[in-house]
């Protein structure tokens, strides 16, 4: 009798088992409940397979989905039937929909995202907020002055005497001015140098330079 018992009890545990699955299974509309897959993949480039970091995966028409990380993996809990967007800056948009005949809950992929060129508008940019500050701007506009103008500026005499004043000697002269003092000491080699101290031409020169006021002090 008790064994009878303990197998009616199976029995019916059973029945409400399978019962309660097949509920499980049917949502309230009377379509089939759809199964929760656990969905991984890295997100690649098309022409180099490089990953590409920080790509949005979002499930169509809901607010749920993730973010790659810097490796271009990413995981997360969807369902089956699933419309997924992947988008990234600078490829173009994908979207995958999760297969309805699997038999486990995972699920990996392999996406690929295709190189995107963006063309923007032609944006031109004023140094005037206004058409009214450009007319003043505009009217007040210096023309600069022409080619013959500046030259002439340029070689003036006096402009020219004092660049050639405090400009110093460049190389060449250098050259040639340590070459004569080296040719002097080979001249005079063996013997005394003469003493300029009473050289009538050397003091002539000095006293015209003199005169011209060589020697004055120049601001």
């Amino acid at each position: 009798m008790l064994r009878k018992l303990i197998l009616s009890l199976i029995g019916v545990l059973a029945i409400s088992a399978s019962f309660a699955q097949e509920k499980v299974k049917w949502q309230d509309d009377g379509s089939k409940a759809r199964k929760l897959v656990q969905f991984t993949g890295i997100v690649v480039e098309g022409d180099s397979l490089k990953p590409v970091p920080y790509t949005s995966i979002i499930i169509k028409n809901t607010n749920r989905g993730t973010i790659s990380d810097y490796f271009g993996y990413f995981s997360f809990v969807a369902q089956e039937s699933d419309t997924l967007q992947f988008s990234a800056i600078g490829y173009a948009n994908a979207s995958f929909i999760i297969p309805d005949t699997l038999t486990t809950n995972k699920y990996s992929l392999i996406q690929v995202l295709r190189t995107d060129t963006v063309y923007l508008q032609t944006t031109e940019v004023y140094p005037w907020p206004t058409k009214e500050q450009f007319k003043q701007a505009f009217l007040k506009l210096e023309m600069p002055e022409d080619d013959l103008d500046r030259a002439s500026r340029n070689m003036a005499r006096a402009d020219m005497k004092e660049r050639m004043t405090g400009m110093a000697m460049d190389a060449s002269l250098n050259y040639k001015y340590s070459m004569q003092q080296y040719q002097s000491k080979l001249y005079y080699a063996g013997q005394l140098p003469p003493n300029t101290l009473l050289n009538p031409i050397a003091w002539a020169k000095f006293i015209q330079a003199w005169k011209r006021g060589d020697y004055k002090k120049k601001n």
